[in-house]
């Protein structure tokens, strides 16, 4: 799809902290979005390079943020991302900057996405609550025990709530995590 596509004029937000994001969760989705014609700026923790890593041990590609999660508001774009890799979602989930910015999107009613750790935040930011979702099977007391149904799914949609939920269990399952994405955006 050339720069000029479904989502041309779209703009997303990425959180990440600077170390421990899992590459591809934040690569990926990134890339598809791109290629639909949106903008993404990726908002990390700090403004220094963000180390990724492949399956939470071995190093993977640097990231060059945009911008930090302080300086993000979310009334600049119409949606945000949760990538996961377990560092960086246990690291979000109690960032302050994080919760503000996730629950900010859902109060605008605009698409929240998280995929594999990446819902902790959504635990720790209220959004889980009477919700349908998924995540990495090891998370799902956590969302059980704030009120959200786990699914067993590669993607869940839910728009059920003030805003639309995108959740995906692993990597494995990105591709149906980014179609999603670009679909709400879409607005199909």
């Amino acid at each position: 799809m050339s720069p000029e596509g479904k989502l041309h004029g779209q703009h997303v937000l990425v959180l990440t902290t600077n170390y421990g994001t899992e590459q591809d969760e934040l690569r990926k989705p990134v890339a598809a979005l791109r290629e639909n014609g949106a903008r993404v700026t990726v908002a990390a923790q700090k403004d220094e390079t963000v180390r990724t890593l492949v399956s939470d041990r071995r190093p993977g590609a640097d990231v060059q943020p945009d911008t930090t999660l302080a300086k993000a508001s979310e009334d600049e774009y119409d949606a945000v991302i949760v990538p996961g890799g377990t560092l960086n979602a246990d690291r979000l989930r109690t960032d302050a900057d994080a919760r503000r910015l996730v629950s900010a999107f859902a109060g605008a009613g605009k698409p929240v996405a998280a995929i594999c750790h990446g819902p902790w935040l959504l635990v720790d930011s209220g959004l889980a609550k009477g919700r349908e979702l998924t995540s990495y099977p090891s998370l799902r007391p956590d969302l059980e025990n704030a009120g959200g149904t786990w699914l067993d799914r590669e993607v869940v949609v839910d728009t059920s709530g003030q805003h639309t939920l995108i959740t995906s269990r692993r990597p494995r399952d990105l591709d149906a995590f980014a179609a999603a994405i670009v679909r709400a955006l879409a607005g199909s």
